[in-house]
């Protein structure tokens, strides 16, 4: 777990790296005067390894997978109580204000 957590730390440092480098290089053809045309080899590769890296960490803090079986909840329900919607019961309507006088 502790290997992951670097692992996302030092891709996120790689990812800040690189954008500060972009800022740099984008400064620096300023000054120059010279036509921006895209980003050097080497923050472009910095940036995709970082993007992995950081990735690959995310993806073990997060713990194992576990199966999401959607039948889960109606394996304990019977077949009369499938057809129950509980949700649209409405027991408190505004009927009742309106016909109390008949």
């Amino acid at each position: 777990m502790a290997a992951s957590k670097l692992c996302v730390i030092m891709g996120l440092v790689a990812l800040v790296h690189a954008a500060y480098s972009a800022a740099q290089h984008r400064t620096y053809l300023r000054l120059t005067e010279q036509e921006f045309t895209m980003l050097p080899h080497d923050i472009l590769l910095q940036c995709v390894i970082g993007l992995l890296i950081t990735c690959y960490g995310v993806v073990n803090v997060a713990g194992n997978f576990r199966e999401i079986r959607a039948s889960s909840e109606q394996e304990t329900k019977t077949w009369d109580m499938l057809s129950n919607r509980g949700g649209f019961n409405i027991y408190h309507h505004r009927g009742k204000a309106m016909f109390n006088g008949i």
